[in-house]
């Protein structure tokens, strides 16, 4: 496996000492909950394996898609038992998103080499946000129909959240920005469905997102030359 992480400056020690900590504090807080009943053992798997996952994206190291590989299998029962049918359809294609990410972070740039993180091209940015657009009126009618919960936020969260994905899995800056707005949304929705410990991670990975956006910024800022994708790229970087 090619060099799982592009963070700048400090010791690798000091990550998995970050690492370590977080997650001892969530294994014990998600215990916790799944002792005094207000959480299940599957929503607690969920909640561990996320935040690890998303401090490594935050970190920029693409261990983060075997340990989101989990999490999407645990997330996918808990929504689905929720009826958060669309967030349950959601983990389905972050798995396959999941596994197109891990092989363009790896081999995604030019000649096969690591994608670094660059920021989006316009044209990059108005195609996603037509996608998120388009979706979330095809999502919220079909929802509707299926009698999903929360089904207009339902269907907006899980489609910024695709867009949010597909900028991840181009090592694009601004997919903190995506997911900044959907984490904003994510934790009430989760709250008025009784999942609280799911509202707890998801407000976690809000203050993760904003750090994320924070540390990617700056690599992108010790790039020289400034790095921003073109339009239009094909699959290979």
């Amino acid at each position: 496996m090619a060099e799982p992480s592009e963070s700048p400056g400090g010791p690798a020690w000091s990550d998995r000492a970050v690492l370590l900590v977080l997650t001892t504090v969530v294994a014990a807080m998600a215990w916790a909950m799944v002792r005094t009943g207000r959480a299940s053992l599957l929503e607690a798997v969920s909640f561990v394996t996320g935040a690890i996952c998303v401090w490594l994206t935050v970190r920029a190291n693409v261990w983060n898609f075997p340990i989101g590989l989990v999490n999407t299998a645990s997330f996918s029962v808990v929504f689905f038992e929720a009826r958060l049918f669309g967030d349950a359809a959601l983990q389905g294609v972050y798995l396959v998103l999941g596994l197109v990410g891990w092989y363009l972070w790896l081999y995604g740039g030019e000649r096969r080499t690591a994608l670094r993180v660059v920021r989006a091209s316009g044209g990059e940015k108005a195609a996603v946000a037509c996608m998120v657009v388009i979706l979330t009126v095809v999502l919220w009618r079909t929802l509707h129909f299926a009698g999903g919960s929360a089904s207009f936020w339902d269907a907006a969260t899980t489609s910024v959240s695709l867009g949010a994905q597909w900028l991840l899995n181009r090592k694009r800056l601004e997919t903190w920005h995506l997911w900044i707005l959907v984490d904003i949304v994510y934790v009430p929705l989760y709250l008025s469905r009784g999942l609280n410990l799911t509202a707890l991670l998801y407000a976690v990975f809000l203050v993760m997102a904003v750090m994320g956006l924070s540390h990617w910024r700056s690599l992108v800022r010790e790039s020289s030359p400034p790095l921003r994708a073109p339009w239009p790229e094909g699959l290979a970087g």
